[in-house]
Order: C-alpha cells, then sequence, then structure tokens
C-alpha cells in the first residue's frame, strides 16, 4: 500500500532529537511545578503519522526536540520511533533510574544490570460503528542483576524501587484526562472529553520551526533494524493492519536497557507487534540526553496525535493540519528524588488546537475518539502492575 504523507523527518536534514539551545525564543515554557517536576510538551502534525515534539522540564530546564513516526502497520514511512517507543524507553530509563538510586541509599553493591520490559496494549471495535476502544495491560518486567541480597531481600528491593518510580503515579490508580479544544482558533466545548476548567492556551502554531539545536556529541536515537520476531496473541504484523476498520488485536513493545561506562542509558525498543523496526534510544537524567519524564510525555502526546490521524484518515475527514499542548506532573523518584514515596502523578491535561473545514460536532467527535482509541490515556486510566521476574547473571 502507498505510504500517507511525505518523508518529512528525513528531508528536513534535522537530527530528529537534539537539545534546544533557544527555547525562550521560539516559546515554550514550563508549568509551574506541583509535585517535583512539571513537563509541558507541544506536539504538531507534520505529514501523515509523522510528528514532532519539543518537550521542557521545569525540573531540569531542558527543552528537547524530539520525533515519531509509524511502520508499514500505518503505512508510514518508519523514519523514527513509534509512539509507544517513547513511554516503554522512559519507563524503563525510571526503573533504572530508582533501582540504581535505591541501591546507593542502601549501600547495595550492583555488579551487573539489565532490564527487559514488554508493554502491552489492545484494540478492539469498529471505527465506522464509533466503537474502537484503546487500552492497556499489565507490564512485564525481567531484572537481571547481580548483587549479594537474598533472594526475598532482592525480590522486596526491586518492588520498592519500581513503586519509587514517577510513572507509577500514571499506573496506579485510574487517572482520567483533561481536555480544552480550539477549532480554527475559536474554543469550543468539549462533547465526552472531560474539559479542563481554564482557558484554552495560545496555540503554538509554527513556532517549532525556531527551534535551534545545542551542538551534539551523541547520536540520541537510531534505527536498529527489525526487531527479532515472537509470537503474540492476536498480534499483527500486515502493511495497514492498524488501519482496519474492525479490530482485536493486542500490541507489543519492548524495551531492553543496559546503563553504558560513561552513565548513559542504552535502550533498545522492540518493536514486536505490531511488527517494525527496532530503535535504540540514549536516555540520562543530567543533560546528555533526553530523561525519562521527557520520553514518558512526548510518548503519551505521539500516542494522542497519532489517533487523531488515524481516525480522520479511515473516516475520510477534513484535518490538514493539528496540534496539541500537553501537561503533565510527576512527582520525584521515591529513591532518585530522595522522598521515600512511591512515585505520584496528575491527571494529563491537553489542550487540541484542529483546522478543519468539517463542523463543530465532528471536531467534537475528533477528540472524543482520539482520546477512547490513545493507548496512553488508556494506561492513565488503568490500574496497572508490574509483573518482576528476577534472573540472577
Amino acid at each position: 500500500m502507498a505510504k500517507i504523507g511525505e518523508d518529512i523527518i528525513r528531508s528536513s536534514g534535522l537530527a530528529p532529537f537534539f537539545k534546544l539551545e533557544n527555547a525562550e525564543e521560539v516559546g515554550i515554557d514550563a508549568p509551574e511545578i506541583r509535585r517535583g517536576d512539571a513537563l509541558r510538551t507541544w506536539v504538531r502534525s507534520l505529514s501523515g503519522f509523522q510528528k514532532e515534539a519539543l518537550v521542557r522540564s521545569a525540573r531540569t530546564n531542558d527543552t528537547w526536540r524530539l520525533v515519531s513516526d509509524e511502520g508499514p502497520y500505518l503505512n508510514g514511512h518508519d523514519a523514527a520511533p513509534c509512539p509507544l517507543a517513547f513511554l516503554s524507553t522512559g519507563m524503563v530509563a525510571s526503573f533504572m533510574n530508582e533501582i540504581l538510586a535505591l541501591a546507593k541509599i542502601q549501600e547495595i553493591e550492583i555488579r551487573n544490570l539489565k532490564l527487559i520490559q514488554d508493554n502491552y496494549y489492545t484494540m478492539k471495535g469498529s471505527m465506522p460503528k464509533r466503537t474502537m476502544v484503546g487500552g492497556a495491560e499489565n507490564i512485564d518486567l525481567q531484572v537481571e542483576i547481580d548483587c549479594d541480597l537474598e533472594d526475598a531481600q532482592l525480590n522486596e528491593f526491586l518492588i520498592n524501587a519500581t513503586y519509587a518510580s514517577p510513572l507509577n503515579g500514571l499506573m496506579r490508580g485510574q487517572l482520567e484526562s483533561l481536555f480544552k479544544l480550539g477549532r480554527n482558533g475559536v474554543e469550543l466545548p468539549t462533547a465526552k472529553a472531560t474539559e479542563l476548567d481554564i482557558s484554552l492556551f495560545a496555540d503554538p502554531g509554527n513556532h517549532f520551526a525556531r527551534a535551534n539545536a545545542v551542538e551534539r556529541e551523541l547520536d540520541l536515537v537510531e534505527p536498529v533494524g527489525l526487531t527479532p520476531k515472537k509470537d503474540v496473541v492476536l498480534g499483527t504484523n500486515t502493511g495497514g493492519s492498524s488501519l482496519a476498520a474492525e479490530q482485536d488485536r493486542r500490541l507489543n513493545i519492548g524495551a531492553v536497557a543496559v546503563l553504558r561506562e560513561d552513565g548513559i542509558k542504552e535502550i533498545q525498543q522492540m518493536q514486536y507487534s505490531p511488527y517494525g523496526t527496532s530503535f535504540r534510544f540514549l536516555s540520562s537524567e543530567d543533560g546528555r540526553a533526553p530523561d525519562a519524564n521527557t520520553l514518558i510525555s512526548a510518548g503519551i502526546g505521539f500516542c494522542f496525535m497519532t489517533q487523531f490521524g488515524r481516525f480522520v484518515s479511515m473516516l475520510k475527514l477534513d484535518l490538514p493540519d493539528y496540534r496539541i499542548v500537553q501537561d503533565t506532573h510527576f512527582s520525584l523518584g521515591g529513591a532518585s528524588g530522595g522522598t521515600g514515596k512511591a512515585g505520584e502523578a496528575d491527571p494529563v491535561e491537553t489542550h487540541v488546537y484542529l483546522e478543519t473545514s468539517e463542523p463543530d460536532e465532528t471536531a467534537q467527535e475528533m477528540l472524543d475518539i482520539s482520546e477512547q482509541t490513545c493507548f496512553l490515556h488508556a494506561f492513565c486510566r488503568t490500574d496497572l502492575k508490574t509483573k518482576l521476574k528476577v534472573v540472577r547473571v
């Protein structure tokens, strides 16, 4: 099948990921800190399913530019990682942050550490009938480790570390995301989506194009090649499979993380279902690479934006341009931030800007269906657990 849209990511000549040197000139600021870290994420559609995000953290004051694409399953160009890859890599990076920090606090020597994570999602129902719903399932985490703790102590240590992750706040409990909606520059009430009780933020428009990169020394993301295949119940690997009008499928995105000698986490994202290209990410909390909260926040925004593109493509609706401004609020890590508590988060807050000739009611439906089918907003509203497996190496 023909690919959707132009391959702007490759033709732009820009590095796919970079830190901004001129965030103030671009005009992106960060929200006020409520819990420990607050991030503002701008996302715009480039072409087809290609998207660009700018993410600014109030805690670090860093702003990162990131891009996302889809593979053959959505007739994309496969020029950058898919949205779900960002959540998986950010999650496993956050888990590693807390394991290492808790080990330091408790004076535990870890001689070897590798995390192998699997995230699972579902898509069921009919798009023409508006019954299609995205879902999220429990996470599998295998920890390969060499340390001197006894089995029971080690298991308790690792459980405490995963609970300490700020992402725990989005996993534990049921957080309903909040939204504001604008159509062609005019604010609209939401229909089914829960409305955020503030005014619509200013539309970032084309301010993305002003972003300039800090000179970089590292390749922060790069394709590795096709993911090794494995069987996934109700998994898909055919071209255009994610555009089917009727669906009952299961998605499986993996992440394998190790710590390099320079202290940067190297994470390989695994695209098991829908099947596709594996990308290698770098992540760091010291500004050398995108931090865990930045990757998580970008993933939520990218996934939500994909659902707009999917809905209008399948229903042949007019939506030539669309953007969001998303705020995420996380506590500090229980170990890395020294709080000694489980991680916490507020509901995700998203302002949506649609440019469309469709009527107000269709714009409202675009928001409702996109929220309903978004895997990562489902992740936030579902009480999830991490199923832990420990392997001594």
